[in-house]
């Protein structure tokens, strides 16, 4: 085995080091093998529960009308998430468009959207309007408050519940940290906070973004009474497979407001292509559990691994995982290219490709991304990426197996190590 990384370009010292990082996780390991099979269990009963059939593996063009596999595709969503709809699309671009979607489709001039877990993510700025954008919420008369998270990484429950007004239509919690550097917030958390806002207004929809995060836990914010959850189909739930796409899951009114936003008023969910991506679609969900217990394993081995030699980890090596992401503080921008390029050189395509920092869409900083996907951009294949910012986090996530995971995990040290970044000694 030795010789197989050896040729790879990992070193003795990186290898064994990553060797004890190994032996000391196994017993969690199975812990994440054992959610993995309740969850695997849980969607091939709702495939059951669904009649999932070959015909539902064929696609359509045009306009999409009676799609049996699109429309049972999103019943088995539904009855996954335990939701009334769900909306799975590969008109859908990514999950910011999904949560884009689910904003507008629900919000009207005059209506406040309140986050309950602090600033979004850099890329929901510009469609909330924090940062002034053309089409974005603002420009419709939509207004914007947040209450941000206690030092501690919990809820403000009682700061959110002094922040809703008359006029709050739509409370918003990202479930993952995004480029921050707070704790990911658990179902359990979200299940709290959600009860508390609806204990002082029902109404409100309380919008919870999934990115990361699906398939980590047994439950599922919806579990915990979230009106809509939302997330991208080339993260966890995609499974690696699907090419494309985004969900919108919960309760069927808010879900049907979200698709006439999708297509158009009038239209809605009715019309909409699967395009031959049926079959990818659903087998993606299908492996989703699995592929998820992989990349959650590549993460803790990260954590472990980085917090040994003296990083700043988040999580931390020991504590429970709520999504698939991995911070690292490595405190300097060199480093972050380091730690992404031999990401890279581990990746199963594009290995010959050096990434650079450049200045995304969407972003306020340049933005290193390293990523040798199946699918382009896939955060559930092996991957990480962060802006060229203080303190210098970089976020790992994904692998399709826990090989790959591990693999890129030892590149990344390797490449740190070659540029006299860290020292490991056998």
């Amino acid at each position: 085995m030795e010789k197989m990384y050896t040729s790879l370009g990992i070193d003795e010292d990186v290898y064994r080091f990553g060797e004890s990082i190994n032996d000391s996780l196994r017993e969690r390991f199975l812990q994440i093998d054992e959610t993995a099979e309740y969850n695997q269990l849980k969607v091939i009963r709702a495939m059951h529960e669904c009649r999932v059939s070959e015909a539902c593996l064929q696609g359509t063009t045009g306009y999409g009308y009676n799609d049996l596999g699109r429309d049972t595709l999103e019943d088995v969503y539904s009855k996954t998430f335990h939701t009334e709809a769900a909306l799975v699309r590969p008109l859908i671009a990514c999950g910011t468009h999904a949560l884009s979607i689910a904003l507008a489709g629900n919000l009207r001039p005059g209506d406040e959207l309140l986050s309950v877990s602090g600033k979004p993510y850099d890329t929901l700025e510009e469609v909330i309007g924090i940062r002034p954008s053309r089409g974005s919420l603002a420009e419709y008369g939509v207004t914007y408050h947040q209450v941000d998270l206690l030092p501690d990484g919990n809820f403000d429950l009682d700061g959110i519940c002094a922040a809703i007004k008359p006029q709050t239509r739509m409370a918003a919690i990202q479930r993952s940290k995004g480029y921050d550097t707070r704790k990911t917030l658990s179902v359990s958390q979200i299940g709290q906070a959600i009860e508390r806002i609806h204990s002082v207004r029902p109404d409100i929809i309380v919008m919870v973004d999934n990115c990361y995060g699906e398939f980590v836990e047994r439950i599922e914010p919806s579990d915990l009474g979230a009106d809509l959850i939302v997330g991208s189909l080339i993260k966890n739930p995609g499974g690696g497979l699907a090419p494309v796409g985004g969900y919108i899951a919960g309760k069927k009114e808010y879900v049907e407001n979200a698709s006439f936003r999708m297509t158009c008023p009038g239209l809605g969910s009715e019309v909409g292509p699967s395009l031959g991506l049926n079959s990818a679609m659903y087998q993606g969900f299908f492996m989703a559990p699995v592929v998820t217990a992989a990349a959650l394993k590549g993460a803790i081995f990260a954590a472990n691994a980085y917090e040994r030699l003296g990083f700043d980890v988040l999580p931390d090596g020991a504590e429970p995982r709520h999504d698939i992401i991995q911070a690292v503080t490595l405190g300097s921008a060199e480093a972050v290219i380091a730690f992404c390029r031999g990401i890279q050189k581990a990746a199963p395509v594009d290995s010959h490709v050096t990434p650079e920092p450049w200045d995304m869409p969407g972003y306020d900083d340049p933005v290193i991304m390293a990523a040798g996907a199946f699918v382009s951009g896939s955060s559930i294949e092996l991957s990480a990426d962060g802006p060229i910012r203080p303190p210098y986090n970089v976020y790992f996530q994904g692998g399709l197996t826990w090989p790959s995971a591990k693999l890129g995990i030892l590149m990344s040290l390797q490449s740190m190590k070659n540029a006299g970044l860290l020292r490991i000694s056998g």
